[in-house]
């Protein structure tokens, strides 16, 4: 299997998850401002991230995602145990991950880089910098690195 950028000609696929609607808000509003070609995914929690990642229950047809943004602190399943999850899964460990979340915290950046989160952003407060963060991180992720598909091995 050949691993390329992601094409030009397709949407990307983003799977936010996150629990509060207002940065759920904000982070549609930074991504149609970017002018970026993105199908932004939610859900609310880690059990539904994972089930949205296995397709699993009301997410058997959700597309597999070319980049997941998780929030650390949400009810039901937090993001360190979403990111344990994902890194033990061989269909999933491949998956891009990024930590968007509001705590600067260092507890909390060691223990997501240990987890194996591959960015860990702090959510600015000042939306042009928000805005631009994600056009930032969007456009590396989505543009420029190149990642295997499926977790396969890549051709020469």
């Amino acid at each position: 299997m050949k691993a390329t950028p992601l094409a030009d000609s397709r949407f990307a696929e983003v799977l936010l998850v996150e629990d509060n609607e207002d940065d759920v808000f904000l982070t549609r509003e930074a991504f149609d401002l970017t002018g970026l070609r993105v199908h932004l995914h939610h859900v609310d929690n880690g059990v539904n991230c994972l089930q949205f990642l296995r397709r699993e229950g009301p997410y058997g047809e959700a597309p597999t995602p070319d980049l997941i943004l998780l929030d650390i602190h949400m009810p039901v399943m937090d993001g360190y145990e979403v990111l344990a999850e994902i890194v033990k899964d061989d269909k999933l460990k491949h998956l891009p991950v990024v930590v968007l979340t509001t705590s600067y915290e260092a507890a909390d950046i060691q223990k997501m880089y240990a987890l194996r989160c591959n960015s860990y952003i702090t959510k600015s407060v000042d939306f042009d910098h928000f805005v631009k963060a994600i056009g930032q991180l969007a456009g590396y992720w989505l543009s420029v690195v190149v990642i295997p598909q499926s977790g396969g091995v890549l051709e020469s």
